[in-house]
Order: structure tokens, then C-alpha cells, then sequence
């Protein structure tokens, strides 16, 4: 039978459990806990369900659901999970569990997971703006520079799977999907097929659509490599406007194997020899001679697209980072949640600097990356970067998923209002009592977060004492200015420090204290890094 990737099913949700577990440990439990839902909470509660089909994937229908609280839209996939094959209950387990560990700017956010009796329901972005395939058959073919900006999309979506032990497996033009009609921002969805990959083990299973079928996949023995055929059966598409495989099935099969597609020469002939030599080399039979994810980022038709050259990571991102670095356990963790409840408008609007900080495309951000960029453009020394690294990675996993990114920028970049503040609460309150308890953190954060233990963050935010924290004391606490005495003092010594060691001439963090706190890091720079797009 079919490789499952979730263990079998024991008697109760063991599979499911197994699948959330697995998922925690990749992401933080923070990232999961807060979104994985059991009785009491219900998606009735929080969302309308309507009856429009919005697509169907792999694992079922998708319909589109609105937000009680927001009003804003959403997509909504269910699952029954009563007398379904073991072999389908382990696929939706697989499916559940990737989507859950999945976070990056280039695929489509997992919002909420509702599990109920024999049932089970993924909450995802909507994606307004239809299907990459759509819009081609639009256009019937794209510009060269439209193509690279797509498969550089595309490919940063799978070299961050890829990085992270997932293999797609149904990479095709119909799974990346525009967020708006206007934008032109791609998102991978759908992982219905994917499995969590062992590097140097192969697989077996046949899966995925015809046309985009890698060769090694037809021989039943492959790897993470048959992504990167489908991609370049995509872009082929993409810049010829014609498919590389087509007649009857057993036409389809021989010619995949043998890599004979078609080449029309009135087609070709118009396309540059960089983007003909970047397909070529996509559509080898033998996926070790195959560019990988990671080389196609290099390769010059990607490498040399069109690129905007304004720059997104500016003074006040830092500043971000900075004090997110400075603040309570408790504000750390309460904005690590908000950062899951942020409207696709609030994320878009810093997602781009967090792919410049990931300089090597991985789709996370390590130490080495996170003091190379910090030093080369704000100055900022080595140990300071650690500090605000290991407050930024908030699962100890030695890099900065992007929403533990997103968690700095809320407050400072993003703004914490009503709605986001109301959103998270009740994301805490996983028993619906309207309160916060010791019992509530304990389920959400585990027995401690960010070297904090639990007893020690309700302290931080019961303001009245009283063991649990109502709503009231949690807009309260969260409103209050960042920087109650203890975090100014540590800002302070910070700097000092800083102070103390250089007496070079003055950069960003050798500003006196009391300088700092009026004006945050953005003071320290000057010229163009002040005055960058996203400041404004």
C-alpha cells in the first residue's frame, strides 16, 4: 500500500496526537498550540461556513469561511475522519502535520485546525487571486522577466520544503495560488501528497498529475528531486505557452521517461538562451544531474530577473528586533501568538525583509545570517546580534522561523489593535472561560517559554493578583508602554556595555541609555537605511 508518513492510527486520535507532537517539535509549541483547537472550541464559533466551493484539493473540497471576529475571509478544507481507509486516515494525519510545521511568506498559512468528533477541519489563508495556471492561460504565455519572478517565487517555496525534510510531490501550476488579482505574490498549497522525507531514502509511491510526473517517479524510486522536474515542467509552460508532454497516457509515460518533450521551434525561438538552458537543465532524467532547489536560486534566468532594488530592511525593523529582544516572557510569548492571527495586509507589509535576512534561501534565519546582515548594514556587533537572536528564537531550534520574525515586528511595525488583542486572548482561553489560567499557559506554552517557567509569566500579567488573567488585565498589560523599569535597565546595560567595549566612532548602539529610550536604534542611523520604503 501507500507510504503513509503519520504512524497508523491507534484506537483514538493517537495518529492525530502523534501528527501535533511531531509538528511542535519542529516549530514551537507556541505555533501549534495556539492554532490546534479541540472540544470546547468549535469552528462554528469562530467562523461562517459557506456553502461556495472554492477549489478541491487533493484530500477533499475547499469552501470559503468568514471570521466572526474580522469579517475577513477564509478558506476552510474538512475531513471526516469515521470510516475512512487507515491508509486515508494516515494521508490527512501527513497532511495535517506538514501543513502545520509550514511557515514562510511563499506558502499558504495554515490559520487554524478544529479536531472534533470524527472530524477534522483546516482553516487557511483565502488566496483572492486564483491559480498561477489561470493567469497563464490568461496571458496564453509570460514575459521572461513575469517567468523568473514566478519560478524564483516557486522556488524559494520549495527550497524552504525542501530544507525542512518535505517533499511536495504535486508541484504544478494549479498549486500555486496569486493572494490577490492585483498581486503578483505566489503561495504554494495543497499538501495532500507530501511527506516528511529521510534525505538518501527513496520512495515509492506513484502520485501526482500526469503532465507533471518526474521520470523517477514513474520508475517508483525517487527522492526530493521530482519537485524540481514539475517545476520545470511549470516553467515550461510558463515560457513556451504550450505543455512538454501530451497525447495518450502511455505517449505521456515513454516520452517522460526518455525526457523527450516537444520542442516547437517558433516557440523557442523567442525565448532567450539563458531561460531555455534554466528548463533544460530542470527536465534531466537523472535527478542527480537535475538542478537542486538551492542551485536553481543560482542559476542566471533567476539570478538576473528584474529585481526590485529597493531594500525592505530598514532602521525600524531593527528597532523591532531589538526591543522585541528586551521584553517580558510574557509579551514575548503573547506576541509569538498574535504573529498567527495577523491579516495577510499586516504581514505583507515586512515579510520582504525577513527574505533578506534569509540570505542563503532557506526559508529560516540562522545566527550566521542574522550577525552577517545585522553587521554589514547597522553596525551591530556580534554578541548583540546573539542576544537578540536567541530572544527571536523563541523553540531553541538555532534559527528564526518567519513568524517568530513576524512576533517582533508586532507592536512596533504592526499595529496591536482590538481585533488582533481579541484574537489572541482567545487563543490562550483554549477552555472558553473568559480567563487566562495558570492551567491555560501551561496548555499553550508548556512548563516554560523563553527560560521563563509558567508560574513566573502569570505573575508578570495578573496584574490584581488574582491567579488568572481576564481580559481586562491582558489589553492592560500588553497596552502598557514596552519597558516597565526591569526592561529599560536591561536595554540600558546593554548599550553601556557596548559603550564600555568600542570607542570607535558612533554606531548604532552606542547611544547613551537614556538616548535610547526616547528614540529607539533609529536614531543611530542616518541616509538612506532611515528613510527605506517600509518605515514610512
Amino acid at each position: 500500500g501507500p507510504v503513509s508518513m503519520g504512524q497508523a492510527a491507534g484506537k483514538d486520535d493517537g495518529g492525530l496526537a502523534g501528527a501535533v507532537n511531531r509538528a511542535s517539535s519542529k516549530i514551537g509549541k507556541v505555533a501549534v498550540s495556539g492554532r490546534y483547537h479541540r472540544p470546547p472550541q468549535k469552528l462554528e464559533d469562530d467562523y461562517a461556513v459557506a456553502r461556495k466551493v472554492l477549489g478541491s484539493g487533493y484530500n477533499g473540497q475547499v469552501f470559503l469561511a468568514t471570521s466572526k471576529l474580522t469579517k475577513k475571509k477564509f478558506a476552510v478544507k474538512g475531513f471526516k475522519l469515521n470510516g475512512v481507509s487507515r491508509d486515508k486516515k494516515a494521508e490527512l494525519e501527513a497532511e495535517c502535520e506538514i501543513f502545520l510545521a509550514m511557515d514562510h511568506p511563499h506558502v499558504a498559512r495554515l490559520v487554524d485546525v478544529y479536531q472534533s468528533e470524527g472530524r477534522l477541519d483546516l482553516v487557511m489563508e483565502c488566496m483572492s487571486g486564483g491559480e498561477l495556471f489561470t493567469r497563464v492561460q490568461k496571458r496564453k504565455r509570460f514575459s521572461e522577466a513575469d517567468a523568473a519572478t514566478a519560478a524564483y517565487q516557486m522556488l524559494l517555496a520549495i527550497n524552504y520544503i525542501h530544507s525542512h525534510d518535505v517533499v511536495h510531490r504535486d508541484i504544478k501550476l494549479e498549486n500555486f495560488l496569486y493572494e490577490s488579482e492585483e498581486s503578483d505574490y505566489l503561495k504554494l498549497i495543497d499538501f495532500g501528497f507530501s511527506k516528511v522525507w529521510k534525505k538518501n531514502t527513496s520512495m515509492q509511491l506513484s502520485c501526482g498529475t500526469l503532465a507533471y510526473v518526474a521520470p523517477d517517479v514513474l520508475m517508483q524510486n525517487y527522492s526530493s528531486q521530482c519537485d524540481l522536474w514539475s517545476l520545470g515542467v511549470s516553467v515550461f509552460i510558463i515560457l513556451f505557452g504550450y505543455m512538454p508532454f501530451s497525447g495518450s497516457e502511455d505517449k505521456q509515460i515513454n516520452d517522460i521517461k526518455a525526457g523527450r518533450y516537444v520542442v516547437k521551434k517558433q516557440y523557442w525561438e523567442r525565448v532567450s538562451d539563458v531561460a531555455q538552458d534554466f528548463v533544460k537543465k530542470l527536465l534531466l532524467v537523472d535527478p542527480l544531474k537535475r538542478l537542486t532547489a538551492e542551485q536553481a536560486l543560482q542559476h542566471p534566468f533567476v539570478v538576473r530577473r528584474q529585481a526590485k532594488t529597493e531594500e525592505h530592511l530598514c532602521a525600524a525593523t531593527v528597532d523591532a528586533l531589538i526591543s522585541f529582544g528586551t521584553a517580558s516572557s510574557f509579551r514575548r510569548a503573547a506576541m509569538s501568538m498574535m504573529a498567527w492571527s495577523l491579516t495577510n495586509e499586516e504581514r505583507s507589509t515586512v515579510r520582504q525583509a525577513f527574505i533578506e535576512l534569509d540570505q542563503d534561501n532557506s526559508g529560516t534565519v540562522k545566527l550566521w545570517e542574522f550577525k552577517k546582515v545585522l553587521l554589514a548594514k547597522f553596525h551591530v556587533k556580534s554578541e548583540e546580534a546573539q542576544v537578540i537572536f536567541t530572544a527571536l528564537d523563541t523553540n531553541n531550534t538555532d534559527e528564526i522561523h518567519y513568524t517568530e520574525f513576524l512576533a517582533a515586528m508586532v507592536s512596533t511595525r504592526i499595529s496591536m489593535h482590538d481585533d488582533l488583542l481579541k484574537a489572541t486572548f482567545g487563543r490562550f482561553d483554549v477552555d472558553k472561560s473568559g480567563t487566562i489560567t495558570v492551567n491555560n499557559l501551561r496548555e499553550v506554552l508548556g512548563e516554560n517559554f523563553a527560560g521563563s517557567d509558567i508560574d513566573q509569566i502569570m505573575r508578570e500579567a495578573d496584574i490584581t493578583g488574582s491567579g488568572d488573567i481576564t481580559y481586562e488585565e491582558w489589553i492592560r498589560y500588553l497596552r502598557q508602554e514596552q519597558g516597565t523599569e526591569k526592561q529599560k535597565d536591561v536595554a540600558a546595560q546593554l548599550i553601556d556595555g557596548q559603550l564600555q567595549k568600542t570607542n570607535s566612532e558612533p554606531k548604532i548602539l552606542q547611544m547613551k541609555s537614556a538616548e535610547f529610550g526616547k528614540k529607539g536604534v533609529a536614531a543611530g542611523t542616518v541616509g538612506k537605511e532611515a528613510a527605506c520604503c517600509c518605515c514610512q
